[in-house]
């Protein structure tokens, strides 16, 4: 199937030597074409050059490059998104852990060939025996961008997927020289609230990716530090005033903080290290809302941790503000 337009699929690996195999095979695999493929190594200490040639080798329009020195993941992610080719129409992003089902490619520009008003696609991703990226009522196949941001910035599901689960139209990529915010670890999420403002999110109802469960060091990170409450607050400053009114904008932003505060102080009696409380404060004060002494303390008495008496109450609050750099805010 060579017709079609032209479409740059990119992988982004550091030692993907255990999975990098089916992750290229998918793509090989698809009923659709008309593509090219770059595989960017983040100089990988194990086999995975190695794998990656042997495909390249066998096959002219998959391409191999490595990094002259070694780079975070997220401009890893940019390194590959400026190798899309300057003929395509379309970037799909495949992570090395990742596979794609044979008609993934074709359904997601076939609704994008359909609707030239969709800047990024979506559709549904299997995790293990979990489908994840619900939350759009079927069969909606186009939904204004700025509808299904305000979804997510009031609290509706998370439907944008990652960047595996998401296809591209490459003039949005090749818009400016790093797609990818290097300082946000939810990059992908930012992405879509940026370019869906002035474009609309389409969604492909099956399940055409597979996520994989090894994830990189930048996911694992995002877990142990739980990252998601100071970005949904990023995003709420930073895009809330592009989509929200004002009326919905400061409850929204104090409901969040609420949820946060409510985290943190479930966990000041599990003994986090100080890496965790100088990441939370940092990212609090980074946004103009310094961590407050009085609202964690208050948040840890309401999830039931009473039990304890006062003292010993106050003795675990004041743990976390110890293990920071610098003074906690009252």
């Amino acid at each position: 199937m060579s017709q079609g337009p032209f479409v740059s699929i990119v992988t982004p690996v550091y030692n993907g030597e255990k999975f990098l195999r089916q992750c290229v095979e998918s793509v090989l695999g698809q009923t659709y074409q008309n593509w090219d493929y770059a595989i960017v190594n983040n100089r990988s200490t194990d086999r995975t050059l190695d794998i990656a040639q042997e495909f390249a080798s066998r096959d002219p329009r998959i391409r191999v490059y490595t990094n002259e020195t070694f780079v975070p993941v997220n401009a890893n992610y940019n390194n590959a998104f400026r190798k899309i080719s300057p003929h395509s129409k379309y970037c799909k992003v495949i992570a090395a852990d990742d596979w794609l089902f044979p008609d993934c490619v074709s359904q997601m520009v076939a609704l994008a060939e359909d609707n030239p008003s969709v800047a990024i696609v979506g559709t549904y991703a299997l995790a293990e025996s979990t489908v994840m990226w619900q939350g759009l009522p079927y069969p909606s196949a186009v939904v204004p961008g700025r509808d299904v941001c305000r979804s997510w910035l009031l609290g509706g599901p998370h439907v944008f997927g990652t960047a595996s689960s998401e296809l591209f139209r490459s003039e949005i990529v090749r818009s400016r020289d790093s797609f990818y915010n290097e300082s946000n670890l939810h990059a992908d999420t930012e992405a879509c609230l940026e370019f869906l403002g002035r474009g609309d999110f389409g969604f492909v109802h099956q399940i055409l990716v597979f996520q994989g469960t090894q994830k990189d060091s930048l996911t694992s990170y995002s877990r142990r530090m739980n990252t998601n409450f100071p970005h949904r607050l990023y995003c709420l400053i930073k895009y809330g005033p592009q989509y929200l009114t004002a009326e919905e904008l400061a409850p929204r932003i104090r409901q969040v903080l609420k949820s946060y505060y409510e985290y943190l102080g479930s966990q000041v009696f599990l003994g986090r290290e100080a890496e965790f409380w100088n990441y939370h404060r940092s990212k609090l004060a980074e946004m103009g809302y310094p961590l407050s002494r009085t609202r964690l303390g208050a948040a840890a008495t309401s999830f039931r941790l009473t039990r304890l008496n006062p003292r010993a109450l106050a003795k675990a609050v004041a743990i976390p503000f110890r293990r920071l750099s610098g003074r906690g805010q009252g």
